[in-house]
């Protein structure tokens, strides 16, 4: 009997052993509708249920769990695992990776924005800082940066900005008072009308907003290459739905975040960007490409914004300087510089 007993001890152990991972199912919280801006969410969510076999899934809600300005606050109490949110939403909870959206930082693509990205959320500064709200970085939202459609004769120098009405909002509205526009901020679904009734004479937007809220449609002329600067979006995690995955969940987590984020840009670049590129020809508008010489007289003129957040953040305790001078840097890298 005893030794029935033992062998059906360790036959339970041998079943405990290979018994399959306990099931996870996250609840993620991102906003509006299924779009280029969130494709990565979902190529991650699909990736990270095939590593797992199904034991490891999420459940994408598109603002049925938070509003997008308190998805850093419903992480912070835990109301769900994952969620996607912009630091301009609330700069005094995420006063670092602010730095990300300080204008003519010199970002020209995708790619190099993830580079940046990427690089700040590892800084041990950064990491801390979002920790104050039990959130850990896990992947930027790349988005472009925010060029200008406008109407009437194209306007290619500094001096031309002057006077000009441009829907812009937050820092890069600022960016556009340091040069003499007139930045305004009307809501995005409201940018359409305020061309059609000349309150403003351009809108500043990615692209993808650009085609979905019709300002193309009344455009004369584009800013190819101004690229002021553009928003930040983390996609963050709840830190203890993180540390209490199993070494398997976890792995297929983290392992799926470079092809969730390849995938992320190849559909914009596919996608959004070759559908603008057939618009603008299509429509003729103008593309204005901006000569290297009125391109520094933009940083210039914008350095002071720069330098403000530096001094404000460094009275705060935060790298700021240091921070700074990293994605600077990482772009002149970049750049062959």
């Amino acid at each position: 009997m005893t030794k029935y007993l033992q062998g059906a001890a360790v036959a339970a152990l041998s079943v405990a052993i290979a018994a399959p991972a306990v099931a996870e199912e996250w609840n993620v919280s991102v906003w509006g509708k299924r779009r280029a801006f969130t494709e990565h969410v979902e190529k991650l969510a699909e990736l990270v249920s095939e590593k797992t076999d199904g034991e490891f899934t999420m459940n994408i809600s598109y603002g049925g769990l938070s509003k997008n300005t308190e998805n850093l606050d419903g992480i912070s109490i835990g109301a769900f695992e994952m969620a996607q949110f912009c630091a301009g939403y609330h700069e005094d909870k995420n006063p670092t990776i602010t730095v990300l959206e300080l204008p003519f930082l010199g970002v020209r693509n995708l790619e190099e924005e993830v580079a940046v990205s990427h690089m700040i959320y590892d800084h041990p500064a950064v990491q801390e800082d979002l920790a104050r709200w039990n959130a850990k970085l896990l992947m930027t939202s790349p988005m472009p940066q925010y060029n200008i459609v406008g109407t009437g004769d194209p306007r290619s120098t500094v001096e031309d900005f002057e006077g000009m009405r441009v829907r812009a909002t937050g820092g890069l509205g600022e960016a556009f008072r340091a040069v003499g526009a007139v930045p305004t901020s009307v809501p995005s679904n409201e940018a359409y009308n305020a061309m059609d009734s000349n309150v403003v004479d351009t809108v500043a937007f990615a692209q993808h907003a650009h085609l979905s809220f019709r300002t193309i449609d009344q455009a004369t002329w584009w800013t190819a290459n101004l690229n002021p600067g553009t928003v930040n979006c983390p996609i963050v995690v709840n830190m203890d739905a993180y540390e209490g995955l199993s070494d398997e969940h976890r792995e297929a987590l983290d392992s799926s975040v470079d092809e969730a984020i390849e995938y992320y840009v190849d559909n914009y670049q596919n996608n959004v960007l070759k559908q603008w590129d057939q618009i603008l020809e299509e429509k003729n508008v103008t593309k204005v490409e901006f000569s290297e010489e009125e391109l520094q007289k933009f940083r210039e003129a914008t350095q002071g914004i720069a330098d403000q957040w530096i001094e404000e953040k460094s009275a705060q305790g935060i790298p700021a300087q240091e921070l700074y001078d990293m994605v600077k840097a990482k772009l002149a890298e970049m750049h062959g510089m």
